[in-house]
C-alpha cells in the first residue's frame, strides 16, 4: 500500500489488530503464542509478523536497510507495545473516536491520493489487511493522537515573557533544515556500565557512517532506539531555531550531508544528519478591515425577532445612520460593541467560514444582507484590505509554536517512559 495515504504512519505502516479484533485472535491463542503480554491484554504473535511483514513490504526495493530478523521484531513489538498502553490510557481517560470520525478520517485519505474510496479499500485488502483492520488501526491512531494533544494542552503553558526571551537571544524566522538522527537510549539514572555500552555503540556506529560501510537511512533503521527508526531516522522540517539549543551550533556549522559527532542529549547519545537547508520566504498575507453587529439569538420566536431587528438596523445604517453608535447601543461585545462593531484588521478565516464568506462576497464600502450563525443575526460592512507583511507576528508565532512543541515533546516522552515502567510486560520474543 502507498504509504503516502495518512500521516498516521505508525498504525498504517504496522498494520496494528484493534482491541475488537484481539478478543476474536485470543481464541486461538493457544495455536498462535502470545508475544507479550501488556498489564492485562495480550500482543499474539500474529500480530507482530503481520507488522514486521508491513514494515519488508515497504522495503521490498531496499531489503538491505532492515536489520536483522530477530532485532526488527523487537523494534516492532516495542511500538506494539507502545501504542497498545496508549491506546488503554486514551480510553481510561474517556477519549472517544467516532465512526463518524473515522469516516471522514477514511476519505481524507482516498482524496489526499486521488483515488476512490473503492480503490482504496483494494489496495488496502490486496497487501493481505482487511478493511476492518485499516479502520480499527486509524481510530486507534486518532484516539492516540486526542489523547496526547489532550494531555500536553493541559500541562504545556508559553508566556509572552519566554517568546521574549527566546527572540532577545536567537533568530527564529531563519533558514529551515531537513534532519535525520540515530539515537542510541539511554534509561533514566543510568549506569556507568550502561552509558559506557551505549557510548560505544554510537562511537561504532559513526565510524561505519564515516567509512561509508552504511548509508545513514539503513544505520537508523538498524541501529537507532528512536521511534522515527523505521522510517529511516527521518525527522523532518525544522527551523533551525526549534532545535535543542545542544545541536544548534553543530548544526549551523554543517553542510547538506554532514553528520555530527556523537552528543549526549536527554534521551541518550544521538547522532544528527542535515540532509538538506532552505531559506524561509517573506510572509504576507491578505487583510480585510470591517464592522460589525450581531443579535445575539438562538432559536424560535427569539431568532425571528433577533433577525428583524437586524434587518431593522441595517436599513437605518444604508439610510444614513451612524454604523457605530448603532454597534455600540445594539450589538454584543463578541463583535467589539464597545469599539463600535470594528472587528480591526484580520485574515479572511479569522473570525469564521460564515463571515469570510460574506467579506470575499463584498466589495469595499458595501454592506453585506442580515445572515444568520450559531450565536445570532449579523450584518458586516467591508472598510477595506491590504497585503500586509506578517513576518514579524509570524515570527512570534514561530516562537510560540518552537517552545511549545519543545515543551510538549519533552512532556510526552516523559508521559510515554513513566506509562511504560508503571506497565505490566512481559515479552516473550527472545532476548527482549
Amino acid at each position: 500500500m502507498n504509504h503516502k495515504f495518512s500521516g498516521l504512519l505508525l498504525a498504517l505502516s504496522l498494520g496494528l489488530t484493534s482491541n475488537a479484533l484481539l478478543a476474536q485472535d485470543q481464541a486461538v491463542t493457544s495455536v498462535d503464542g502470545i508475544a507479550a503480554v501488556v498489564d492485562e491484554d495480550v500482543i499474539l504473535n500474529t500480530e507482530v509478523q503481520r507488522a514486521v511483514d508491513n514494515v519488508k513490504a515497504q522495503y521490498a526495493k531496499q531489503p538491505g536497510q532492515l536489520p536483522p530478523e530477530e532485532i526488527l521484531r523487537k523494534q516492532v513489538l516495542e511500538r506494539l507495545i507502545l501504542l497498545r498502553l496508549q491506546v488503554e490510557r486514551a480510553n481510561s481517560s474517556g477519549v472517544r473516536v467516532s465512526d463518524n470520525e473515522v469516516n471522514q478520517a477514511v476519505q481524507n485519505i482516498a482524496n489526499q491520493n486521488k483515488i476512490t474510496l473503492d480503490q482504496l479499500r483494494t489496495q488496502i485488502t490486496g497487501e493481505g489487511l482487511s478493511y476492518e483492520e485499516f479502520r480499527n488501526n486509524l481510530k486507534d491512531e486518532i484516539t492516540v493522537q486526542r489523547m496526547r494533544q489532550g494531555y500536553v494542552q493541559s500541562r504545556v503553558q508559553v508566556s509572552d515573557t519566554e517568546i521574549d526571551q527566546l527572540l532577545s537571544v536567537r533568530e527564529v524566522g531563519g533558514p529551515e533544515v531537513r534532519l535525520a538522527n540515530i539515537l542510541v537510549a539511554l534509561p533514566d539514572g543510568a549506569t556507568p556500565e550502561q552509558l559506557a555500552k551505549a557510548q560505544e555503540k554510537i562511537t561504532r556506529i559513526k565510524a561505519l557512517l564515516d567509512k561509508a560501510e552504511m548509508d545513514f537511512s539503513s544505520a537508523a533503521i538498524r541501529y537507532s532506539d528512536s521511534q522515527n527508526a523505521l522510517e529511516g531516522g527521518e525527522i523532518g522540517w525544522r527551523t533551525v531555531d526549534s532545535i535543542p539549543p545542544a545541536f544548534v551550533n553543530m548544526i549551523r556549522e554543517m553542510k547538506a550531508g554532514d553528520v555530527t559527532n556523537p552528543v549526549r542529549g536527554p534521551s541518550g547519545y544521538q547522532l544528527i544528519k542535515l540532509i538538506e537547508t532552505r531559506a524561509q520566504e517573506k510572509q504576507m498575507a491578505t487583510q480585510y478591515h470591517s464592522l460589525g453587529i450581531m443579535i445575539a439569538a438562538k432559536s424560535g420566536a427569539n431568532s425571528e425577532a433577533a433577525r428583524q431587528k437586524a434587518e431593522d438596523l441595517r436599513a437605518r445604517i444604508v439610510a444614513g445612520e451612524d454604523f457605530g453608535k448603532l454597534a455600540r447601543e445594539n450589538s454584543t461585545e463578541e463583535m467589539n460593541a464597545s469599539k463600535g462593531g470594528d472587528m480591526g484588521w484580520f485574515e479572511l478565516a479569522q473570525w469564521g467560514q460564515g463571515i469570510a464568506t460574506k467579506l470575499e462576497a463584498l466589495k469595499d464600502g458595501e454592506i453585506s444582507e442580515v445572515f444568520m450563525s450559531d450565536s445570532g443575526w449579523h450584518f458586516i460592512k467591508r472598510l477595506g484590505t491590504r497585503n500586509q507583511d506578517m513576518t514579524d507576528e509570524n515570527r512570534r508565532n514561530q516562537a510560540r509554536q518552537m517552545i511549545a512543541q519543545r515543551k510538549s515533546e519533552e512532556e510526552y516522552e516523559r508521559f510515554l517512559r513513566q506509562l511504560r515502567n508503571d506497565a505490566y510486560i512481559e515479552s516473550r520474543i527472545g532476548g527482549s
